[in-house]
């Protein structure tokens, strides 16, 4: 628990104490109270007798009523909710302003509440920053007759992207500056960069708002001048037509951000003359457009939760129609992906294989009655991707929640698994455009060895490091232990657990322990290295991945029973997990924190609500907290084709089963753990108004007196600052709220 001591003389004492009394009464006199959501001040007798407590800001409470299925929740807080135009109106109308006023108290609130850490926070950030190669140059590739490398200056927040012809001894050319490009800007993302195939032109997409709404640029690469073409309200990618003046982007619902239309532009033309070639009118589905690795097919893809569908086009027929692939199959809920090798497609498909098989036909017959079987679907191997090479297709697989790559000729008379260092690691397919090859450019890291590139010839199997992150300073990886354990949840399910710590950190039960989550869309969480984690472990902390269901690291099935009406299974999967490490001696009951982001934001809220004693501290990243009136509103970004993620609470099951772990609305008067929640004011995924409610329902009823905090990010979304120095400010504060609940500050501050 966070420790405020004050030294105060009698005098001092009774003048504070006179002081708030006035202030709530002037606040009552000049406000109508419906209007205040000024900090106030609950004087209790307890608080007669301590007059120094700390205020908190005290939202306002507006019911609103909401009645489904012959159910009534009362929201106290919707009012907070903003459009696009009230958040970015140079003068904000009354009602902004009472939301602006409102965040803009918690934001103080937190900062002077966390006055003391400061010296420790900016010790934090040093440290986690110091720990990053100030000059630092990416491993070139090579596409299309060119040598593309990123690189950073030191001091500088953003890379610099240059590219040399044919050789790495060229002279060096720069296409793209983001430090330049980003100035003036709070907030500044590059989402795509591509070069037209005569390597003149190079098309990018900008967001310097955060809310991943993108406009493409397009600059003459030999002059250096940008064209007047700009193309606004995109996903983000951009794929090149052969002719060198075709581009397909994917343009976004303004209001749902929803990626649904895909048009063609000819440069030199106005985005109003732009030519509509597909309409996903189905808004359960988002879509993308791709080209081919063997650069020969531009792809429209359309995604749903469970279903897929594919179009195709020759890039060098721009003006044709697209074709499509395999019609989609929303009852059977085939899930299929493409690659195209020679003459033929190759597709791993779901269909009866829940774990995927590969299968392949004809270019020009893809219809599902054509394909035939290259690698039969095994129900202990996830297939999760094929990369495909001249005479090698690289399949990425993952075995008992590890990932594996196995490389097999077209053949099949060559199969194998490339050998690793270490039991639990993550390895994956790096950037391979250069499919006439026999390399193939693999990334490998473990939660103790960085990130490092490799180039692995299939032929010999010999294996070159490329480079390894380097982590400036004293970092040995042979200081620390990294453990792997199955954790039983209740219904008998075994969770696997990645597990780091310094070795001279003692597991008998008295170090503090971090255990971190997502769990949400089958998105797996690996055993991943990461620099800024040092400076907890190097304090004495545990840390944790759980990865539990909801997630896809043990196949198919470990998603499907974390879903829907199994949400639960996710919620007590981690609370199962942190007891198991508890009785494994990597923590006690007074030391276990919890953290998660997002969807496992959500996780953080629900374990709150189920088992709040465990947790001695908890951080809420973005956290995706009103589940239901969130999935019952079809205007909110990302609602629509997150049904079959979380279920309709139009449909009366699925909303009742909703509303029994909803985190908001299972709030209730009881004692909770000192909690951080963080938010950013543009978020487009989980919109910021979920957390600010959230916060200050958990204001109104908890009956603890342990701190809760919300920092909301009043120039970024949902990533945070987009800066690589900057993004450290939040990580900084986060680690120095965990080290002091733990009671691990440094000394010396």
């Amino acid at each position: 628990m966070l420790i405020y001591s004050h030294t105060l003389s009698t005098n001092m004492k009774h003048f504070k104490q006179t002081l708030y009394i006035c202030l709530v009464l002037t606040i009552l006199i000049s406000c109508k109270t419906k209007e205040s959501i000024l900090p106030t001040v609950d004087m209790t007798k307890t608080d007669m007798e301590n007059p120094i407590k700390r205020t908190t800001p005290i939202a306002t409470k507006e019911p609103k009523s909401m009645v489904t299925h012959g159910h009534e929740r009362i929201d106290n807080y919707y009012w907070m909710r903003l459009t696009d135009e009230q958040k970015s109106a140079e003068t904000p109308d009354a009602h902004t302003q009472k939301v602006l006023d409102y965040l803009n108290a918690e934001n103080d609130y937190r900062e002077k509440e966390t006055a003391h850490l400061d010296k420790f926070e900016d010790k934090l950030f040093d440290e986690i920053v110091g720990r990053i190669k100030q000059t630092d140059l990416s491993v070139p590739y090579k596409y299309n007759g060119y040598y593309y490398i990123s690189k950073y200056e030191e001091g500088k927040e953003y890379s610099i992207l240059t590219r040399k012809k044919e050789s790495l001894e060229s002279k060096e050319e720069v296409y793209l500056d983001m430090n330049k490009l980003a100035e003036g800007h709070a907030y500044y993302n590059i989402n795509n960069t591509t070069i037209s195939p005569d390597n003149k032109l190079l098309a990018y997409s900008e967001d310097t708002v955060s809310r991943r709404i993108y406009t493409i640029k397009f600059k003459d690469l030999e002059s250096g001048e940008l064209l007047n073409d700009k193309i606004e309200g995109v996903s983000g990618s951009a794929v090149w037509a052969d002719d060198n003046k075709t581009i397909f982007y994917v343009k976004k619902d303004p209001v749902t951000l929803r990626s649904e239309k895909v048009y063609r532009h000819t440069l030199g033309t106005s985005q109003e003359d732009d030519v509509l070639v597909f309409h996903e009118k189905d808004e359960t589905f988002n879509v993308t457009i791709y080209k081919t690795t063997s650069r020969k097919f531009i792809m429209i893809f359309s995604g749903h939760t469970l279903t897929s569908e594919y179009q195709y086009l020759s890039v060098d027929n721009p003006k044709g129609e697209f074709q499509l692939f395999e019609p989609r199959d929303m009852a059977g809920k085939h899930e299929y992906y493409l690659s195209h090798y020679g003459d033929h497609w190759y597709v791993r498909s779901n269909e009866n294989a829940p774990n995927f098989k590969l299968m392949k036909t004809p270019l020009k017959k893809t219809s599902k009655d054509n394909w035939s079987e290259v690698i039969a679907h095994r129900p202990e191997v996830f297939l999760s991707r094929m990369t495909p090479f001249r005479n090698y297709m690289a399949l990425s697989e993952r075995i008992d929640g590890i990932t594996e790559l196995r490389i097999k000729t077209w053949e099949g008379d060559t199969d194998y698994y490339i050998e690793l260092d270490e039991s639990a690691h993550l390895v994956y397919p790096s950037t391979n455009l250069d499919f006439d090859t026999e390399t193939i450019r693999i990334g490998y890291q473990s939660m103790k060895t960085p990130n490092s590139i490799y180039d692995y010839n299939m032929d010999t199997k010999e294996r070159v490091l490329l480079k390894q992150s380097e982590v400036v300073g004293d970092f040995t990886s042979s200081d620390y232990k990294t453990a792997r354990i199955m954790a039983e949840a209740r219904d008998g399910a075994k969770v696997p657990v990645s597990i780091i710590h310094h070795k001279n950190t003692p597991i008998d039960g008295s170090a503090p322990c971090l255990l971190y989550a997502y769990g949400s869309y089958g998105s797996n969480m690996e055993p991943y290295f990461s620099s800024t984690r040092l400076s907890l472990l190097d304090r004495g902390f545990v840390y944790a991945i759980a990865h539990i269901r909801g997630g896809q690291e043990m196949g198919k099935h470990w998603y499907e029973n974390g879903k829907l009406l199994k949400k639960k299974n996710t919620f007590y999967d981690f609370i199962d997990s942190g007891k198991h490490l508890i009785k494994d001696g990597y923590s006690n009951e007074d030391k276990l924190f919890a953290m998660g982001g997002s969807a496992g934001g959500l996780l953080m809220g629900a374990i709150m609500n189920i088992e709040p004693d465990l947790w001695e501290g908890v951080v809420a990243a973005v956290p995706f907290v009103d589940v239901i009136t969130t999935m019952l509103d079809e205007t909110i970004p990302l609602t629509t084709f997150e049904w079959d993620e979380w279920g309709n609470p139009i449909n009366e099951e699925y909303y009742h089963y909703m509303l029994s772990y909803s985190p908001y609305d299972n709030v209730e008067a009881k004692d909770y753990p000192t909690t951080l929640v963080t938010t950013g004011l543009f978020d487009s995924q989980v919109q910021y108004w979920e957390p600010a409610k959230w916060v200050a329902k958990l204001r109104e009823l908890k009956t603890d007196d342990n701190p809760l905090y919300m920092y909301c990010n009043m120039d970024t979304g949902h990533g945070g600052a987009s800066g690589r120095f900057a993004r450290h400010r939040e990580t900084a504060m986060e680690y120095a709220f965990l080290l002091d609940l733990a009671g691990l500050v440094d000394k010396d501050e």
